[in-house]
């Protein structure tokens, strides 16, 4: 069995400010470590439920977050940026059997992590056909077209339920949720712990998950600045709606994964 596993900070236990998010800065060591120490737990669970084979994305910011020594021997991690229309999921292809998301977070435009954007911080929202897109929602998506099912989450409580909303079959792992301008978080070892056995399960019953990619798909990116959206309106085929929003009609995902790589 092989396995895909993309892995964001955003979403993981403890982190809460955006300083901790920044490579470098004194916040950021223990959420890193947090970062991997649930990815790591996210692999075991793989390992167990027969995964031989384990790929592993930071798809943080610089791409250069976790601590590569503290993974199992099955793991093959990805540093930095491929700079395709993948993104946050570069090299999956058709040959995996699963995709999971480690420390994922929700979306711009709703209120369940004092961190809650979607791919930056230049949009008030995305929208897939007039609903609020996740980075989930984009690259379960992009996977679901190569065949490659998406099967386990973990992240802040909100983020579980918008996942939910497309496949309940996909096992979701709160291991914090918003309150305001905090977090409310699980000790690092019990989310580590629940990390690992929602993975495991996961991968056990990843025949059950499957995600409806519509087709076509209207993507609309209302931007916090007008002149963000005056650049974007420029790419072939995007419409400027406002001063402030675009609509872009894709014909499938590779078109919508490619045009969101040069817009947002």
């Amino acid at each position: 069995m092989k396995v895909y596993i993309s892995v964001d900070l955003e979403g993981v236990s403890g982190a809460t400010s955006w300083s901790s998010t920044n490579l470098g800065d004194i916040e950021h060591g223990p959420i890193a470590r947090e970062m991997t120490l649930e990815a790591v737990a996210a692999c075991k669970g793989a390992v167990k439920a027969g995964a031989t084979e384990i790929y592993i994305k930071d798809a943080h910011d610089s791409g250069r977050n976790m601590d590569l020594s503290m993974f199992p021997k099955e793991a093959k991690i990805i540093f930095g940026w491929e700079q395709s229309p993948a993104s946050m999921v570069c090299g999956l292809d058709s040959s995996f059997d699963a995709l999971m998301f480690v420390g994922y977070h929700s979306p711009a435009g709703s209120n369940g992590n004092p961190l809650s954007h979607t791919m930056n911080r230049r949009n008030n929202t995305v929208k897939f056909n007039g609903k609020i897109a996740s980075e989930f929602l984009i690259h379960a998506y992009y996977a679901q077209s190569l065949g490659v099912p998406s099967v386990f989450i973990s992240g802040d409580r909100a983020l579980c339920g918008h996942v939910h909303e497309y496949d309940p079959n996909i096992t979701a792992v709160a291991v914090k949720e918003g309150l305001g301008n905090a977090t409310i978080n699980l000790a690092p070892e019990l989310a580590q712990e629940q990390i690992r056995e929602g993975a495991y399960d996961a991968l056990m019953n990843k025949d059950k998950c499957h995600l409806e990619v519509p087709c076509p798909i209207e993507l609309e990116i209302n931007f916090k600045d007008h002149f963000d959206a005056l650049r974007a309106s420029f790419y072939p085929g995007m419409k400027m709606i406002n001063d402030y929003t675009v609509s872009y009609t894709a014909k499938d995902m590779k078109d919508l994964m490619t045009a969101r790589m040069f817009v947002l």
